[in-house]
């Protein structure tokens, strides 16, 4: 396993230990909640509750461990010279993690539609299917992602990395409609019971909403133009590809098994890496702790609430 420990990095340290404290008391936050959540004699819904604590869980517990073993996978750089650093390894756990944290969104959207019907308009039906079929165009294109990133992983072809991307930020481009239309209805129930039973579904919209517009924009006019495209394109184009393209069982088993240690902030790919790093492991590990526990509608909106916000809204 080569190593390159020389470093023009020098607040490495600083910035490496300052995410993996983030995530660890994140981790702690989400066991947390965990068990208290299993402690509630009178859940709303077991079920629904009970898998929204788990994909928490998972996902928390995959950041806390890549937090530690920081990983790129194109160049198979590592934080650490060592297996638990590995670039296939890490890409992995990272399908668990990234298909928890599509599943807590996806099935909070979808928990949302159901105790606030009013979401759904009967009178329009291109608006009922974007309410309704969002959280799932959004999951399956990060379960899609999956498959090109672990195959990049393995044969060193970027333009999959690079589709990827792409894939994640259409995910959140595909709920930006279902979540103005959400916040549109959630805030015409002002002045009324429904207002306050509603609460959680708001700030749930809110913080999505921020998320998924930031992101959309991020990725639409820095992430994929600047950081991905051309050099995935540029690589294509070599007579001898850099990194070389991999096929095989050897493919495989490099990917698994080289490592190159490095803390050297250009070859991690500077202040891009530091945005996306950085943002990826506090920013959705927060949403994740607000989102496993399960945001409900207690008691579900009333039909008289309802017809009374929608005279509000027309």
């Amino acid at each position: 396993m080569p190593a390159a420990t020389e470093s023009t990095w020098t607040w490495a340290w600083a910035w490496w230990g300052t995410l993996v404290t983030i995530n660890a008391i994140n981790l702690i936050l989400c066991i947390f909640l965990f068990i208290r959540s299993t402690k509630d004699p009178h859940p709303v819904d077991a079920r629904y509750q009970g898998t929204m604590r788990m994909l928490g869980l998972v996902f928390l517990g995959v950041a806390f461990y890549r937090s530690i073993f920081v990983s790129s996978y194109l160049e198979q750089l590592a934080w650490f010279d060592s297996l638990l650093n590995s670039s296939l390894w890490i890409r992995f756990l990272a399908i668990f993690a990234e298909l928890s944290f599509a599943g807590l969104i996806a099935k909070s959207l979808l928990r949302m539609n159901t105790d606030v019907p009013e979401l759904i308009p009967a009178e329009n039906r291109v608006a009922a299917f974007l309410q309704t079929r969002a959280p799932i165009v959004f999951f399956s294109c990060i379960l899609i992602a999956n498959f090109f990133a672990t195959a990049a992983t393995i044969t060193k072809i970027d333009v999959l990395f690079a589709i990827e991307e792409t894939l994640w930020g259409l995910a959140f481009l595909s709920i930006i409609p279902m979540l103005i239309m959400s916040l549109r209805k959630l805030f015409s129930y002002r002045n009324t019971a429904a207002w306050a039973n509603t609460r959680r579904f708001r700030v749930l919209t809110i913080i999505l909403s921020i998320f998924a517009i930031g992101y959309g924009f991020y990725s639409l006019f820095y992430h994929l133009p600047i950081e991905y495209w051309p050099s995935a394109l540029a690589q294509l184009q070599m007579q001898n590809p850099e990194p070389a393209f991999q096929f095989g069982f050897q493919a495989v088993r490099d990917a698994l098994l080289v490592v190159h240690e490095t803390r050297d902030l250009n070859a991690w790919g500077g202040i891009g890496f530091i945005i996306w790093h950085t943002g990826y492991f506090s920013i959705c590990g927060w949403m994740a702790l607000f989102m496993m526990t399960g945001p409900v509608s207690s008691p579900p909106v009333e039909a008289g609430e309802r017809s009374r916000a929608k005279a509000r809204t027309v």
